[in-house]
């Protein structure tokens, strides 16, 4: 009789520790890596983990060179360009790298900041759903060292005067120095 009880104790101890396992599988697959991510739909991927912290020390030291652009929609009206320039979406770029930089060191590598603003063009017969044109555009980053993609990150902004970008800039950032401790 008591190996019995014993038997279905254990046996219900493993079903209920499963539930639980489960279920936090579950949770941390929607839980993002850095919570500013959750404010919109942000995408991310660690290419290389042996370059990152050599490429953090580059960006916290100053060494760093920007490369942007911005994609137009094509069958709508574009509209991105009466907010936002290149110009302006570099300053606001440089402004959240300041807030890291620890102290400016000449070296004799640099990280590229490879990034573009695309706007959401929502005439696009191309979009598969309603949900596709509820964002006004998204941003796209990379992050390179010796032509090598160590970390990618896209994530939507959704204001249509672009507003939200040095939100979203600045998320982008502590997203990518925050891969050092991974």
């Amino acid at each position: 009789m008591n190996k019995i009880f014993s038997l279905i104790f254990i046996g219900l101890v493993l079903f209920f520790a499963y539930g639980i396992y489960n279920v936090n599988t579950i949770q941390n697959k929607n839980q993002k890596r850095v919570a500013c991510q959750n404010k919109s739909i942000t995408f991310e991927s660690i290419r290389n983990k042996k370059l990152a912290p050599e490429a953090i020390n580059l960006l916290q030291s100053g060494n760093y060179e920007i490369l942007s652009q911005i994609e137009l929609s094509k069958y709508m009206k574009s509209e991105i360009l009466n907010y936002i320039s290149i110009e302006k979406a570099d300053k606001i770029l440089i402004n959240s790298i300041n807030k890291h930089i620890n102290e400016k060191k000449e070296a004799h590598k640099k990280l590229i900041i490879d990034y573009y603003i695309y706007e959401n063009d929502k005439e696009d017969k191309g979009k598969k759903s309603d949900k596709a044109k509820l964002y006004a555009g998204y941003l796209v980053f990379e992050f390179k060292l010796d032509k090598k993609l160590i970390y990618k990150i896209q994530t939507d902004y959704m204001q249509k005067d672009t507003s939200d970008i040095p939100d979203r800039m600045d998320c982008v950032i502590k997203s990518f120095i925050t891969i050092k401790g991974e």
